[in-house]
């Protein structure tokens, strides 16, 4: 197999299944009828390994990294699948933070040709059955699966896990899960199975509360994480990861009780070399000291109050790269702009990136120092030419931003 032909290959799968992360709603295909047919024909690969499963608005990237760098620091075998992914495909799946091989992936895409007519899977449905398989082939001890949308009606849902987590709870895809807190909340607390421990990271009252309820119905213990105390950092460096370590530390808890060896001294190492041990990126990630340039994924209005407020914090003049899609409410972003700030407005390198001048009229009522570029890199140029030593730049509000900015910059 050359580059060429995987390329060729992943470029098909991205053409040829309904992609969410490209398309958006059209391409989403809620249920399990088509997973489980799928999973099936490639010999039901999830039910012959052990899973953790994670699923929230926001942080469940952040858990399942951090409790994989954990696992391994412990001596297991560990399965890792997220989503999206930022520069190459093989991200979405690894082990002991190696990503999965191209030669695999290539194969894989060949067995698609030969599914049967009556199973049409989604590009996310594909490279979920994809990720059980190379865990199951390559005999992973555990595999940490991270939910890809909501939770009840999501294709990992299938999986039948030893323990589980649901983060937090927040507004987003708010077209597929409903407009509010609470019914998100009902879709996310799908993923709870019977007798099976799950762990609660949200605060809000009205979230715990559905979580509890669905817990009760279905004999599951349920943990609190939020009652956690705890001084444990990490080398990922976002102020709002002292929420995801609590969770982390609440998985490993009902992971020992079931026979995992997990020493203090696990814990300690795994938490502080997350980027070394998985090589997770793109939360708070210190891409330069020289100009400061951090980028994070945050993409809803939760996640973004939790940033921006991090960059408020921090006393200097900011170069702000920011680039949305779609379905984003981008007047709920503005409302919370960090100040002392020049803003450079971008377009994501995808379908449903957003163009800048579609909401130039909310840009100019925001009263915000701003400039619009067409693609990433030029406003992160931008960016570059205008800041001093004294100041930061700061990528993000979306995956993709992300993901374009250190596709472009991260080998340079």
């Amino acid at each position: 197999m050359t580059n060429e032909e995987y390329q060729q290959a992943v470029e098909w799968l991205f053409v040829q299944a309904p992609n969410y992360q490209i398309e958006g709603k059209k391409a989403y295909k809620p249920g399990l009828e088509n997973i489980t047919k799928l999973c099936e024909f490639f010999g039901n690969p999830q039910e012959k390994i052990r899973t953790v499963h994670i699923g929230g608005t926001n942080g469940k990237g952040s858990t399942s990294n951090l409790l994989a760098s954990v696992l391994q620091e412990a001596g297991y075998k560990t399965g890792l699948y997220n989503s999206p992914h930022l520069i190459d495909f093989t991200e979405r799946i690894k082990i002991n933070g190696r990503n999965c091989s191209r030669e695999f992936v290539y194969g894989f895409i060949q067995k698609l040709k030969s599914l049967p007519t009556d199973i049409r899977p989604s590009f996310f449905e594909f490279t979920t059955v994809m990720a059980f398989e190379y865990f199951y082939q390559n005999n992973v001890d555990v595999a940490i699966i991270e939910v890809g949308l909501g939770g009840r009606l999501d294709s990992t849902n299938i999986i039948r896990p030893e323990v589980s987590a649901i983060t937090n709870v927040a507004l987003d895809h708010q077209n597929i899960l409903g407009d509010t807190v609470e019914a998100i909340a009902m879709e996310k607390a799908g993923i709870i199975k019977n007798q099976t421990p799950v762990i609660c990271g949200d605060e809000n009252p009205a979230v715990k509360a559905i979580v509890e309820q669905k817990a009760m119905q279905m004999d599951a213990p349920l943990i609190d994480a939020t009652l956690i105390s705890t001084n444990l950092t990490s080398d990922l460096a976002g102020n709002y990861q002292k929420k995801n370590i609590k969770v982390t530390l609440a998985l490993v808890e009902e992971l020992r009780k079931i026979g995992y060896h997990i020493q203090p001294e696990h814990l300690e190492t795994g938490m502080m070399n997350v980027q070394r041990n998985t090589g997770f990126t793109g939360r708070w990630f210190i891409f330069s000291d020289n100009p400061l340039t951090v980028c994070d994924t945050a993409h809803n209005q939760a996640g973004l109050t939790e940033v921006f407020s991090q960059l408020n914090s921090m006393e200097r003049h900011k170069h702000i790269v920011l680039g949305f899609v779609n379905d984003k409410k981008i007047d709920e972003v503005l409302r919370i702009l960090p100040q002392n700030a020049t803003y450079y407005f971008v377009k994501p390198d995808i379908e449903r990136g957003r163009n800048p001048l579609e909401y130039r009229d909310m840009l100019e009522s925001a009263k915000i120092n701003y400039r619009i570029f067409q693609n990433v890199q030029e406003g992160y140029n931008a960016a570059l030419q205008n800041v001093r030593p004294e100041e930061m730049i700061f990528i993000g509000g979306s995956n993709f931003v992300v993901g374009d900015f250190l596709q472009k910059n991260l080998q340079k």
